[in-house]
């Protein structure tokens, strides 16, 4: 079993969530996908919006029956993406799983905890962002592991390859992001 693992505040989620997870899970030949919606980001001084309501609006707007919307996180009690992969890794010991992130996540990934442990253990698969591919392209983690870097061409091995190894997709992105819903006001915390 290939599952992808697509975390995030989801604050709200959007079309965008939505795009990135089917590209990955065509383009990284995944079986699955799980939404790991977080109780809150370590890295955002605000909190986010009521978990259930996060998770119901997850559930709404994404309609797959390969993709589950999971609260996971909540119920480890686990804070950081690391300790979450951690558990995983233990409860799910048969399960190839792939980090899943948006190329802007990529350009800030050396500020997460235990960032080079997850690169280490998990493959990590980037999907594009609108105006990101070059930050990400130029990350800190992109230049320090640039030679587990896996081809564009071959996406679909991403699962099996054996960490460290990470693909940065290219293609179309859907232009919304979570902070410009709430900056219209068209989501209130």
């Amino acid at each position: 079993m290939r599952i992808g693992l697509l975390g995030g505040s989801f604050d709200p989620p959007h079309a965008g969530h939505v795009h990135i997870t089917k590209q990955a899970m065509r383009r990284f030949g995944l079986d699955r996908v799980w939404w790991l919606v977080s109780p809150g980001n370590p890295l955002k001084a605000e909190g986010p919006a009521p978990m259930a309501r996060r998770l119901e609006a997850s559930r709404a707007i994404m309609r797959h029956p390969r993709v589950e919307i999971t609260d996971i996180e909540a119920r480890l009690g686990t804070r950081y993406t690391a300790d979450t992969l951690r558990h995983l890794l233990e409860m799910y010991r048969g399960v190839r799983f792939v980090w899943l992130m948006g190329a802007d996540n990529l350009a800030g990934f050396h500020l997460w905890q235990d960032w080079e442990w997850i690169v280490r253990n998990v493959p990590v698969g980037v999907t594009s962002r609108p105006g990101e591919y070059l930050r990400a392209a130029n990350s800190v983690m992109a230049r320090k592991y640039a030679g587990a870097r896996v081809p564009f061409a071959a996406a679909r091995s991403l699962p099996v390859c054996a960490p460290p190894a990470w693909c940065l997709l290219g293609g179309p992105t859907v232009e919304i992001s979570s902070s410009e819903i709430r900056a219209r006001g068209m989501w209130e915390r």
